[in-house]
């Protein structure tokens, strides 16, 4: 093993990683190689790293764990490169890599006795695991004491694959995102987990859904998709779905909220060029007639200047077919030389979809399936007949035939212990 002080002092000649040193816990262990483990220091980077553990799901070894959760995530020339090119990267910017890779196992492996005896470092077990933590095999690579020209080149070729598949940056490590006019894309860490199976009807529609997708997803033509329909038939569920089934295929998530549609060129720019496919999720999308907003998502759907990039799709949920409030006298305005322009204006938005789905509300027996398969999956034993009575009295209660009465309905039974 080499000596402390010497890993300490080389890691400043890192040159596609030296985000790293501007890290602070990676600066205080380097403070703590200098002063052979002072106890006061030591503790210090203890503390960061337990809260970083449970911050982002880090486990075993925190320490080594800790580097390479920053190398996972680092975005730099060689990381953007390979998002950018596909993982195709010059044999200068390779080298430049492998020579960091030298420099960073040295760096995870020095020997310090108080470190390497601690179960703190060591067995660390978060409360919570986060997403995205694929990061196992690299942290083997990493640590491997074998620096042949072989094992630091199958480095450089796991890393980047992992950042072809998981991304870098702010886009690492998760499936799913929101958009801050401030922070730009943030990633969602408790999003909703429900599945495709969990939907029950409306096959013919999610089955369309899923292909276009998938098509999507093996880089070939796909549409832009509009899902209307009545409320509460499971048009939002479905997109969320996707990405619950096509995250490990590298589908990933973005809500957009419609004060937000000023910012699509940016949102999209910001998603240009990476690795990943992105659908940006527009819910419960209708404009009234003196809301302009849709103008700019009609500019990013189909006639603006700039293409939109083949990694972006366009899903958007809305219960009105035509998304523009649109009323008779838009049809007979007087004042309005060329009214049907006016009217013809309102309808292309829903136009420029390719693809429309309509999540009609289910009729009785339609709701009473969707009631009966729900209660088979939670277990529910309740009679077939006091089932269907209770269902029925509850829809009339309620807002009408839909899946989320039928899920509200079953929730209600199981919570009021009558299952």
């Amino acid at each position: 093993m080499m000596q402390d002080n010497c890993s300490s002092s080389e890691i400043q000649n890192l040159l596609v990683y030296r985000n790293l040193l501007t890290n602070k816990l990676v600066g205080s262990m380097q403070l703590v190689l200098n002063t052979n483990g002072e106890e006061r220091l030591l503790y210090e980077v203890y503390a960061g790293l337990i809260e970083e553990a449970e911050k982002h799901g880090l486990r075993g070894n925190l320490w080594q764990s800790y580097i390479v959760y920053l190398i996972s995530r680092d975005e730099n020339s060689f990381s953007t490169t390979v998002e950018k090119t596909r993982g195709q990267i010059g044999t200068g910017l390779r080298r430049a890599v492998i020579h960091d890779l030298m420099l960073l196992r040295q760096f995870l492996q020095f020997d310090s006795a108080v470190l390497r005896d601690s179960v703190l470092i060591r067995e660390f077990n978060p409360t919570e695991a986060q997403e995205g933590q694929d990061g196992d095999e690299l942290l083997e690579l990493l640590t491997l004491q074998d620096t042949s020209e072989h094992s630091l080149e199958r480095t450089v070729d796991k890393l980047i694959a992992y950042y072809l598949q998981h991304g870098c940056g702010k886009v690492a490590g998760y499936a799913a995102f929101r958009w801050d006019e401030a922070a730009g894309l943030v990633g969602i860490k408790d999003r909703d987990r429900i599945n495709l199976d969990d939907l029950v009807g409306y096959e013919k529609q999610k089955q369309v859904l899923m292909k276009n997708t998938e098509a999507f997803l093996a880089n070939k033509p796909a549409n832009n998709v509009l899902l209307v329909g009545a409320r509460g038939t499971g048009k939002s569920s479905s997109v969320k779905a996707l990405v619950n089934y096509y995250g490990k295929e590298g589908l990933r998530l973005v809500e957009v909220q419609r004060h937000q549609f000023q910012s699509l060129h940016k949102i999209i720019n910001e998603l240009r060029g990476r690795s990943q496919r992105f659908i940006v999720f527009l819910d419960d999308l209708s404009f009234e007639e003196s809301e302009t907003e849709y103008k700019f998502l009609k500019s990013v759907i189909e006639g603006s200047l700039e293409s939109r990039p083949d990694n972006v799709l366009l899903y958007a949920t809305s219960n009105r077919r035509h998304l523009i409030r649109e009323s008779w006298s838009d049809r007979a305005d007087a004042e309005d030389v060329h009214s049907a322009d006016s009217v013809h204006e309102k309808i292309s938005l829903s136009d420029r979809f390719g693809i429309t789905l309509t999540y009609q509300a289910p009729d009785q027996k339609d709701y009473l399936h969707i009631v009966e398969t729900l209660a088979r999956q939670h277990a529910i034993t309740l009679p077939a007949a006091e089932l269907k009575k209770q269902a029925l009295r509850w829809e009339l209660s309620h807002s009408g035939r839909s899946g989320r009465v039928a899920q509200q309905f079953v929730k209600h039974i199981i919570g009021s212990n009558l299952s």
